[in-house]
């Protein structure tokens, strides 16, 4: 297991973690996390508990997510790991060339054209029928309950939702974007943290939900809602893309970095560029965490696994490549010998050879899970459908605009995802839950933390609260401001284009749970937004 011996680590963490016995439920918001915990004491289990939080994140975070969100799961019960892929194709009628007609030149950020069908309340529903040991009202119950009477805003969440009132604001003439208003911005600007936000719109669609199990959503009124209100707006979306959807459960992927398993989700989404870094990397042996050797390694492996995956990662049906073959020992080893003294410009490889919200609840059995969803981009597409609640995803802006690419825009088909859970086990046993949301920075904070527990020995709270790096294209990384100025120095003179990085929330928000040979639990959340753990 896990050991946590650098008790002398420099970067002083502003919590301690956390132990417990019986339960314990990590995420970014107090009330979510109050909520989990609620479910865990009433006897539900650990996926009880997730789905509970899951309900609870659009309405305590709908700056990160809806009920039009996408989701993915990895759960650890009764000893075996499962993978759900929560994630929703394109419409049928979505297509590059419906969108050069509209006079677009790239897939929209916001409006009815980047909206996918809607995934995540089918994964939560999926997940409550085969894992689930409470009833679903029971479970959803508190997520009506705050929607219905309101909570107070917390400060982070606060801060994003005036970040969002000033990029949602030049909507809004146009009529698809008014649901937004009246819902997020009924007293015309930003909830400032404290204020009570509520909803009866998004309560009663979250009370249909639970009492028809999900088919009101995608086969019942609600779908026809949706539907009616996509064609009066010119929207792709219909009736008919939401009856045909169902999750998929998915066989999670996994190399072994130092005798530990690291669990990804396969492709649609990107967690195997997680694995193909530490693939890169394990071959090195890493004693200090905070030297330019050590960065500029890290750095380096990235970069050569970010654009194969951007590259080659798409729908599973029309990948040019295997995932075995981007795991595979011969291929670590080709972009292993690319790595020098230098900063490199990362280029595609050939293996053929011929970012959000995240959340971790473990309990008292020993079961636990690592869940993540998301719109994509903050509130999403900025679309509400009037009398709903449902705030829909822009996913369909990950998908390429080039149509000789694998991840082109095809009705249908799943987009490149960045949304990631993570799980780590040893010798056939679970060791840890977690993940970090962030669009495009979370599989670096994956290989970053994950290193962090594993080479370094720093503990759940230490992983994540060290000072982070991203790169975000050619020579350029950001670094977090606490890193220190001489290995910044040392790093620019191997040709790293260096920025300083002041705002911590653009490097991630992340939750962890140990769970070491006995069965404690050992958590960890995330300095850089308003975590809370909740345990008993």
């Amino acid at each position: 297991m896990l050991h946590f011996d650098a008790q002398d680590y420099p970067y002083t963490s502003k919590r301690n973690v956390v132990y417990a016995k019986n339960g314990m439920v990590c995420v970014g918001n107090p009330t979510a996390a109050s909520a989990g915990l609620q479910t865990l004491l009433k006897g539900g289990n650990a996926v009880d508990a997730a789905i509970t939080v899951a309900a609870m994140q659009p309405v305590v975070e709908p700056t990160g997510n809806g009920l039009g969100s996408d989701c993915f799961a990895i759960v650890w019960y009764k000893g075996k790991l499962y993978g759900i892929n929560g994630s929703g194709p394109a419409p049928k009628l979505a297509s590059i060339q419906a969108l050069k007609e509209r006079g677009y030149d790239t897939i929209p950020s916001y409006g009815v054209e980047p909206v996918n069908v809607p995934g995540a309340v089918g994964a939560w529903m999926a997940l409550h029928e085969r894992f689930g040991s409470l009833d679903l009202m029971t479970v959803m119950e508190p997520a009506i309950r705050y929607a219905e009477e309101g909570y107070p805003v917390s400060p982070n969440i606060s801060r994003l939702w005036e970040e969002a009132e000033g990029i949602y604001t030049k909507f809004k003439t146009r009529p698809e974007f008014q649901g937004w208003f009246d819902t997020f911005l009924p007293q015309g600007r930003y909830y400032r943290p404290g204020e009570v936000f509520a909803s009866k719109d998004l309560a009663r669609t979250l009370r249909r939900i639970a009492e028809t199990k999900g088919e009101d959503f995608y086969r019942g009124e609600l779908a026809k809602t949706v539907d009616a209100f996509m064609k009066k707006h010119n929207g792709f979306l219909r009736y008919k893309d939401l009856a045909a959807y169902t999750p998929e459960w998915v066989e999670p992927i996994s190399v072994n970095y130092r005798g530990y398993d690291i669990w990804e989700l396969p492709p649609n989404g990107h967690g195997i560029t997680v694995l193909m870094a530490l693939n890169i990397l394990k071959a090195w042996n890493f004693t200090e965490r905070d030297t330019v050797e050590t960065m500029h390694r890290q750095i380096e492996a990235m970069k050569l696994s970010f654009v194969d995956t951007k590259e080659y990662v798409a729908e599973p049906s029309h990948m040019k490549v295997t995932v075995e073959e981007l795991l595979s020992e011969r291929y670590a080893a080709d972009r292993r010998a690319l790595i020098g003294t230098e900063a490199i410009e990362p280029v595609v490889g050939d293996p053929r050879y011929s970012s959000t919200v995240y959340f971790s609840v473990a309990d008292k059995d020993g079961n636990m899970v690592s869940f993540i969803q998301s719109n994509y981009r903050g509130f999403g597409s900025g679309v509400v459908v009037p009398g709903t609640g449902i705030s829909f995803n822009d996913r369909a802006e990950n998908f390429s605009f080039d149509e000789s690419h694998p991840n082109a825009l095809v009705g249908g088909k799943r987009p490149y995802h960045t949304i990631i859970p993570a799980f780590l086990t040893k010798d056939g046993e679970a060791v840890a839950s977690f993940g970090i949301m962030g669009g495009f920075m979370q599989p670096q904070a994956h290989v970053q933390v994950a290193m962090n527990l594993i080479d370094f020995g720093l503990n759940p709270q230490q992983a994540l609260d060290a000072p982070r790096w991203q790169w975000i294209g050619g020579k350029r990384v950001e670094v977090e401001q606490e890193t220190s100025n001489h290995i910044i120095r040392l790093l620019q003179r191997r040709g790293h284009e260096i920025i300083v990085q002041p705002d911590p929330y653009h490097m991630g928000r992340g939750q962890i749970i140990v769970r070491d040979k006995n069965g404690i639990l050992c958590g960890a959340t995330e300095k850089r937004t308003d975590g809370q753990i909740a345990s008993y």
